[in-house]
């Protein structure tokens, strides 16, 4: 079977895909990613082959150096940026085309905000599934792309849905489980993860795109929250990219370890997570047993601190009651309280229990071509 992945050119878009690929090439099946030219490099460094669809807009030039307004100034955002995955896939919709025409994918699988690929497969009557990242229904995505494109995209043969499903919202009740298998990209496990300590552990991070049109956070909040944390007897995590750290060197200089961090093996060992509410920050802290407080800024980030407000494995603050008096409080209480941490483990275990990517791999045969 030749398996067609597509992203849009963001790492948390693209990194929930990448277990699922493993698992079907480790099957025996020809697997291949497309993206734009830019963020081919990505793909390549995750182990798997790589096609282009051409060159594309970068996603924060289209949207802008914007901070969060507030919670009720979600649903704009969430078209502004509809807008731009739009415009992203209009770039990519020829050469999508040249690549199912010439490749002859027996299915594609794309996450949610790639257009591209499944308005290709479309085309040349190819089957495709979607997966599914954040537990928002996110209708604008679709209905701006309508706008930008004037095609009406089209419906997926199956959604794949990595939440564990007592924490998804209704349109999602017929969405195919597939187990959260975390993947943070190259980067090494620290030689300090492992060892016993003796002072509670406190993560903080705000994803690859939030550092980039939400800059606010890092100087006005994250780094006074740091040291109020610290005069606490917190060690402090921030997991980072480099750039960011150049950026804000205040950062390294409030806490104890910084830089570019493998999630799927830090969170483990921390207390606390901080983060801006991304899927694949928000799934992989839920499946260490992690209670978490979310900071959301935009899009899915809402419903996802939502859900983990739901599930009782954690607290949430909107933009506009995020100081850092009261985000340095709330992460006190969520260290004092261990009923957080025993909602957390549940939902660990309910993710757990979900299929793993190499079993959802034998569903895609049957709905290849």
């Amino acid at each position: 079977m030749r398996l067609l992945f597509t992203t849009a050119p963001l790492r948390g878009h693209f990194f929930p895909l990448v277990p699922l690929a493993w698992a079907a090439r480790a099957a025996g099946h020809d697997v291949l990613v497309a993206t734009t030219d830019g963020f081919a490099a990505v793909v390549v460094r995750s182990g798997l082959p790589a096609a282009s669809f051409g060159s594309a807009t970068d996603f924060v030039e289209l949207v802008g150096d914007e901070p969060a307004a507030s919670a009720a100034d979600a649903e704009r955002r969430r078209h502004a940026h509809g807008r731009a995955f739009g415009r992203i896939s209009g770039q990519c919709l020829p050469g999508a085309r040249e690549l199912v025409k010439a490749w002859r994918p027996d299915l594609v699988v794309s996450e949610r905000a790639e257009f591209a690929g499944p308005l290709a497969a479309a085309a040349a009557g190819v089957p495709y599934v979607e997966y599914q990242w954040g537990v928002a229904p996110l209708a604008e995505y679709r209905s701006a792309v309508r706008g930008e494109l004037g095609i009406e995209p089209p419906v997926p043969v199956e959604v794949l849905n990595p939440w564990p499903p007592g924490m998804r919202l209704p349109h999602a009740a017929g969405h195919q489980s597939v187990r959260n298998v975390p993947y943070t990209g190259d980067a090494r496990v620290p030689g300090w993860v492992f060892p016993e300590r003796r002072r509670p552990r406190v993560c903080v991070t705000l994803g690859t795109v939030v550092p980039r049109i939400g800059a606010r956070l890092l100087g006005d909040l994250v780094v006074p929250v740091l040291e109020r944390l610290a005069r606490h007897g917190a060690e402090l995590v921030v997991a980072a990219d480099e750039e960011v750290v150049a950026a804000w060197p205040a950062l390294a200089a409030t806490a104890h370890r910084v830089g570019r961090l493998p999630l799927a093996q830090v969170l483990p060992t921390c207390d606390l997570v901080v983060n801006h509410g991304g899927h694949g920050t928000v799934l992989t802290a839920l499946s260490a047993g992690r209670p978490q407080l979310v900071l959301p800024q935009f899009d899915d980030q809402f419903d996802n601190a939502g859900a983990v407000v739901g599930a009782g494995a954690g607290m949430w603050l909107p933009p506009e009651e995020a100081t850092p008096e009261l985000v340095a409080e709330r992460c006190l209480a969520l260290l004092a309280d261990a009923r957080f941490t025993v909602a957390a483990a549940d939902v660990a275990a309910e993710i757990a229990a979900q299929p793993a990517p190499v079993d959802v791999v034998y569903l895609l045969e049957k709905l290849a071509v």
